[in-house]
C-alpha cells in the first residue's frame, strides 16, 4: 500500500507516537464539554495551525465527537483554494501519522471522483498542505479504526453539492461517518497584508469581536452559502469552501444545532503584530 508521508510531523506537531500521545492527553485535560443535549455530534469545524497554537481547539472538537461507536469514515474538507480552484482528492493509499497509518476509503473516494471533476493526488505526488494533515494524528488517536476521505474544495457553490453527495453516498453504503471542515479565521497583520485596524490590542479586539465573530455566527447558524461570501468579502476564513462543504454535509445528516466550543487567536499565546484566529465548532 502506498503511503503519503507526514510532512509536518516534527515541526507543526510532534514526530513520535509517544510525543503525540502526550500532547493529545495534555490537550484533553483542558477540553470544554458540549453544553447542549440537542447537538447531534456528527461533525465540526477545526483549525489547522501548529499544535502549539490551535491543536487544543482541534483536539477539543474531536474529543467531543468521540461517541460510543466509532465511525467507519471521517470526511475531512480543507485546503487553501481560490473560488475557481479545483476539487482535490487522494482516492487511494494511506496517510502516515506518528500513531500509525490511516487508510483512504477507496470505494467512497472513487464514487466521488466519478461524480465530480477532481484533481487527483497520489501518496507520492500531492500539494504540501497543512489543513488536512494536521488533523490526521488526532483522527487516528480518537478513531483508530476509521478510514478517511480527505478533499480540498474551493469556496464556491459546487462545494455545497459535494458536501451533500458525500453524505448520500455514505448512506447508500451504510457507512457511519463524521465530517470535519478545516479552516483558520482572520489572518491579520503585516505578514498577511491586513493592517486596516492598526496594531496591538485594538486590532486583536476587532478580529475577535467583529471580523471573526461575523463568520463564526454564520457557521453556528449553518449558513454555508453565506460563509463562502463572508470569507471572500472579509478574509475571515482561509478555507471557506471547506467550512461550507462540512456545514452542508452535517445538515444533510440532520444537524440543526451547533455550539462554539473554543475561540482563540495566536496572539493569546504569542503576542505579535501578525496573528490568526481559530474556532472549534461542533454540530
Amino acid at each position: 500500500m502506498d503511503v503519503r508521508k507526514a510532512r509536518f510531523a516534527g515541526s507543526w506537531y510532534p514526530a513520535t507516537e509517544k510525543e503525540c500521545k502526550q500532547e493529545i492527553e495534555k490537550f484533553i485535560k483542558h477540553t470544554v464539554s458540549v453544553s447542549s443535549q440537542h447537538i447531534k455530534r456528527v461533525g465540526g469545524i477545526v483549525p489547522h495551525a501548529g499544535w502549539q497554537f490551535s491543536g487544543q481547539i482541534a483536539c477539543n472538537v474531536l474529543y467531543c465527537l468521540k461517541g460510543l461507536q466509532d465511525p467507519d469514515v471521517v470526511i475531512v474538507f480543507g485546503m487553501h483554494l481560490p473560488p475557481d480552484g479545483p476539487n482535490i482528492i487522494m482516492p487511494e493509499g494511506a496517510w502516515e501519522t506518528p500513531l500509525g497509518l490511516i487508510r483512504v476509503h477507496e470505494e467512497l473516494s472513487q464514487m466521488i471522483t466519478r461524480r465530480f471533476t477532481c484533481e487527483i493526488e497520489t501518496p507520492s505526488k500531492y500539494y504540501q498542505d497543512n489543513t488536512i494533515e494536521l488533523q490526521m494524528p488526532l483522527i487516528k488517536y480518537f478513531f483508530p479504526n476509521a478510514k478517511v476521505v480527505a478533499m480540498g474544495v474551493p469556496p464556491n457553490s459546487d462545494s455545497l453539492e459535494i458536501g451533500q453527495v458525500v453524505v448520500k453516498y455514505a448512506e447508500q453504503k451504510k457507512l457511519k461517518i463524521l465530517v470535519l471542515g478545516s479552516t483558520d479565521l482572520t489572518h491579520y497583520g503585516p505578514n498577511f497584508g491586513m493592517t486596516s485596524k492598526g496594531r496591538g490590542r485594538d486590532a486583536v479586539n476587532w478580529v475577535r469581536y467583529e471580523n471573526d465573530r461575523r463568520i463564526v455566527e454564520l457557521m453556528l447558524d449553518l449558513e454555508p452559502e453565506k460563509v463562502i461570501s463572508e470569507s471572500l468579502n472579509n478574509r475571515n476564513a482561509c478555507c471557506g469552501g471547506a467550512a461550507a462543504a462540512a456545514i452542508e454535509a452535517v445538515k444533510q445528516m440532520g444537524a440543526t444545532e451547533s455550539e462554539s466550543l473554543v475561540y482563540a487567536t495566536s496572539y493569546d499565546k504569542s503576542p505579535s503584530d501578525s496573528f490568526v484566529g481559530y474556532v472549534g465548532i461542533i454540530y
